[in-house]
């Protein structure tokens, strides 16, 4: 790990695995600028994945007690974080304290503040490529591939009452390990609602092809596993069959995104609607850039953020 020492500026961490690699390394001065934030750095902070406590704890007493340490962003580590160090933050928002997960680490009058704002973010990037009345008109399901942070974060506003009938039909989750599948089934029952949620134990790739292969077509499917960024490979082998007319959501933008290939290969033969991370990407780090420097991104501001991003994609 590479805990940074006492910052002497405006400073915002990215805490993840392999950060020096992320497009928000250049694309962070360019907001910066754009948002007034003059003099305001961001510096990442890596951390190998499921790394003991101490290590989490470390970096939120880091932040929370250097005083141009602002906040900072979590990726892959949501969970581990807030199980490692949750009794750090002097405020959790309900999203994080249902979930057990961070995303967000800002302050505010002193105060260490904690939010896990995938579910904002993760709606704000479905509805951006998700046709309106979409699971109304078609009746599909949603498989997604992992059960970290992003994927109960999706499950969280697929099944939002305001969106009505507008609801798949079902929502099946798959994991690698048991615990990890456990533990999303106990998180996602405290949702009340119709839609149908379904946990498949999948160690091998192989078994997610099996879960794929029943889906019904117009269904979505999304990795949600991480596979294919900071570690090779995709949850799916490639003889997995997506569903006909189905979308597919990467919610990796970088690296080598097997898993949008392997959809890519059938895009024509199954009419699939392949989208990247991209989207979720722009506003993930937006939401937390409002957090942790208390501003407001929306509207022609958001715009001209996603302009300069597209600018350097």
């Amino acid at each position: 790990m590479n805990l940074p020492s006492k910052a002497t500026q405006p400073t915002m961490y990215f805490i993840g695995v392999t950060t020096i690699k992320s497009s928000i390394m250049k694309l962070f001065p360019l907001w910066a600028e754009a948002l007034g934030l003059n003099g305001a750095v961001i510096k990442g902070i890596d951390i190998d994945i499921h790394a003991k406590p101490e290590a989490y704890r470390e970096v939120v007493e880091f932040i929370k007690n250097d005083e141009l340490s602002l906040g900072a962003l979590v990726t892959t580590h949501k969970i581990d974080l807030y199980h490692a160090a949750s009794d750090l933050f002097d405020y959790l928002d309900p999203h994080a304290q249902m979930f057990k997960e961070l995303s967000s680490i800002s302050k505010k009058n002193g105060k260490l503040e904690g939010y896990a704002k995938d579910p904002i973010s993760s709606g704000l990037a479905m509805e951006a490529f998700i046709p309106d009345n979409y699971w109304t008109d078609h009746g599909g399901e949603v498989l997604i591939l992992g059960c970290g942070g992003s994927a109960l974060a999706i499950s969280s506003y697929l099944t939002e009452k305001e969106h009505g009938n507008n609801k798949p039909s079902k929502i099946i989750l798959t994991n690698r390990s048991k615990p990890r599948l456990d533990s999303a089934k106990e998180l996602l029952s405290q949702i009340h609602t119709d839609v149908i949620l379904e946990y498949h134990l999948c160690p091998d790739s192989a078994q997610n092809d099996e879960v794929l292969a029943a889906l019904k077509p117009h269904s979505m499917v999304i990795n949600a596993t991480g596979l294919g960024k900071d570690r090779p490979g995709s949850p799916l082998t490639d003889q997995g069959i997506y569903p006909q007319n189905g979308l597919v959501w990467e919610l990796n933008y970088r690296g080598e995104l097997d898993f949008m290939f392997q959809a890519l290969k059938q895009k024509d033969e199954q009419n699939l609607h392949v989208e990247d991370g991209w989207i979720y990407f722009i506003h993930g780090w937006t939401q937390v850039i409002e957090e942790v420097f208390h501003i407001d991104i929306k509207g022609d501001l958001l715009n001209k953020c996603a302009k300069i991003a597209e600018s350097i994609k």
